[in-house]
């Protein structure tokens, strides 16, 4: 009687695992990319979730504040996306030196949309919270507007905006 409960668990046992394992032919489900306050300007960076929060920021940690503005759905705004987060020496300034954020929505501060509200845009504002309406691209009709070609601009006025900070703060 225990030899035949004992072959009756074992066979138990063999089925549950059999059965247990998944198959081999189902369809793996595609990675997911985690949703990240970055939404892929870089992900290994201290994001900022609001505005106001980016504000309190900057002014306790004596830092500027890089603002991004952009669309999920805008070309342009995922080639300059693509473009900023393969830039290591950007990324790298960005986590050290500046609070960052980036937006898909625009803010009640109309000092951040001087000429007018598109995307991508970058602005920088100063611990004192004054926008540096000063530190531009290089279009005359979107002052704030970037693409991929001008990272080196981009890491110069990053530069720019350290500099004005130790110079007049």
């Amino acid at each position: 009687m225990l030899k035949g409960l004992l072959s009756v668990l074992l066979v138990l046992v063999t089925l549950s695992s059999v059965m247990g394992k998944p198959d081999a032919t189902t369809p793996k489900k595609e990675k997911r990319i985690p949703q990240t306050l970055s939404r892929g300007w870089g992900d290994q960076l201290i994001w900022a979730q609001t505005y106001e929060e980016a504000l309190f920021w900057s002014r306790s940690k004596n830092k500027p504040l890089m603002v991004i503005f952009h669309l999920e759905d805008c070309p342009h705004s995922q080639a300059l996306k693509k473009a900023f987060a393969e830039d290591k020496v950007i990324q790298t300034l960005a986590d050290e030196e500046f609070v960052i954020l980036n937006l898909v929505y625009e803010t009640t501060d109309k000092h951040l949309s001087p000429d007018g509200q598109y995307v991508p845009r970058i602005l920088f504002v100063d611990p004192s919270m004054t926008v540096r309406a000063d530190i531009t691209g290089r279009y005359s009709n979107r002052l704030y507007a970037y693409e991929p070609a001008d990272m080196k601009l981009l890491l110069s006025n990053m530069q720019r905006a350290l500099k004005f900070l130790k110079t007049e703060l």
